[in-house]
């Protein structure tokens, strides 16, 4: 069985550590996290490994994982680099979604193969991460050798890995925060307004989840142009102008999340044809200038 080592080990690394763990994958090496108390914190949860102190200190492995934030990736492959425990062959990879393998350069020139695999998946919570992997996608790149132990590995846990270019890694990623984060951020955006009416927090969550959830299944049955519905898929200029009122006297970033997101709804609506165009085409017109 291959022996994985594992540098950084947030909630991503400690989910698919402990599911390799558990399900026999690889054999768990070196866990080397920021503290000792971090490394051990982490062994613990996984079930197997070894605490180590510093990547300097780590046993050598056939499998490498970078897995701290996103900005020390680099500097942990170039620390890994300098040590003798990387030797040719061995595969380093990350799960980053916004960096491409190519941050793994500096372990190339030992001979290692280098690959990122990021499961598109939310880690709030590595207890339930591990419960609720299954059917998790993930993008892939990076070297075929190294993708040739990563997909099976991958898939063993319940992936389904697809690959990816590495120059198109920054707009996959982008795409992914705006249709996770962002849909955070924007039912944010609307529980505050719902404040602003006058409607409680809790209660606005309370009206909010129906909403919500029907609309998410509206998108995946239907497409976002036929879910689209509201006063922009009805051509209704009055109502949207008022709108865009309203929010202005209580938040300008609510105005513009509004006017934002209402162009990209206009197109959405002009795909439904059953308004008059020149409708679309004023909404537009209110939507990128609201005070004319």
């Amino acid at each position: 069985m291959r022996r994985l080592n594992i540098i950084g080990c947030g909630r991503v690394g400690r989910t698919l550590t402990r599911l390799w763990q558990s399900y026999g994958v690889f054999a768990i090496g070196d866990i080397c996290d920021h503290t000792s108390e971090k490394s051990q914190a982490a062994v613990t949860f996984i079930g197997g490994g070894e605490p180590s102190a510093a990547i300097g200190a780590m046993r050598g492995a056939d499998l490498w994982l970078l897995a701290p934030a996103d900005d020390q990736i680099e500097a942990c492959c170039l620390e890994l680099s300098a040590t003798a425990q990387l030797a040719a062959g061995n595969v380093v990879f990350h799960c980053s979604g916004a960096l491409p393998s190519t941050v793994l350069a500096p372990a190339t020139g030992h001979g290692a193969y280098v690959a990122s695999v990021h499961p598109l998946k939310t880690f709030v919570d590595p207890a339930i991460s591990i419960t609720t992997f299954a059917g998790t996608n993930c993008a892939a790149e990076g070297d075929a050798t190294a993708l040739a132990l990563l997909k099976p590995a991958f898939e063993s846990i319940g992936a389904n890995v697809f690959e990816i270019e590495p120059s198109a890694k920054t707009l996959y990623h982008a795409a992914s925060v705006i249709v996770c984060n962002y849909l955070t951020a924007l039912i944010e955006g609307g529980a505050k307004t719902y404040g602003h009416a006058g409607i409680k927090r809790a209660n606005a969550m309370r009206i909010m989840e129906p909403l919500v959830r029907e609309t998410i299944d509206n998108i995946f049955a239907r497409g976002t142009a036929g879910a689209l519905t509201g006063p922009i898929a009805r051509g209704d200029g009055n109502v949207v102008g008022r709108q865009l009122g309203a929010l202005a006297a209580v938040d300008a970033n609510l105005v513009e999340v509004y006017r934002t997101l209402g162009l990209i709804a206009v197109d959405l609506a002009r795909e439904g044809g059953a308004v008059d165009p020149a409708a679309f085409t004023a909404l537009a017109a209110l939507l990128r200038n609201p005070s004319a």
